[in-house]
């Protein structure tokens, strides 16, 4: 289980590695270019119900860290889902629950 540590909060948010690798991809595509956007999911079931949503944007620091040395192998259609997301005004949904399984055959490294 990955973290993300956003802002000054000294408190993670855990992410599966999986998906941080990817959302990582998108964060650093869309801060380069200078664009920000909102980035939400579901608390997972072992942290009280609800949901949270932040702002993702050039002026707020973000660090990831992943619970594995190797990076993941990316999926070329989960990214491209989680940029579609992340360009739309509902902004990037992930699913915190999703299975630590390997990427699919067809899926390229960054």
């Amino acid at each position: 289980m990955g973290c993300l540590f956003y802002g000054s909060s000294a408190s993670p948010i855990h992410i599966p590695d999986r998906v941080l690798a990817h959302i990582k991809v998108v964060i650093a595509t869309k801060l380069r270019r200078g664009e920000s956007f909102t980035m939400s999911w579901r608390h997972p079931a072992d942290e009280p119900a609800g949901r949270s949503t932040i702002w993702i944007q050039p002026s707020i620091p973000l660090r990831f860290v992943f619970a594995t040395a190797e990076p993941e192998m990316l999926d070329n259609v989960l990214l491209q889902a989680y940029a579609n997301a992340a360009n739309s005004s509902s902004g990037l949904t992930v699913d915190l629950d999703v299975q630590q399984s390997p990427a699919p055959q067809n899926a390229g490294a960054r």
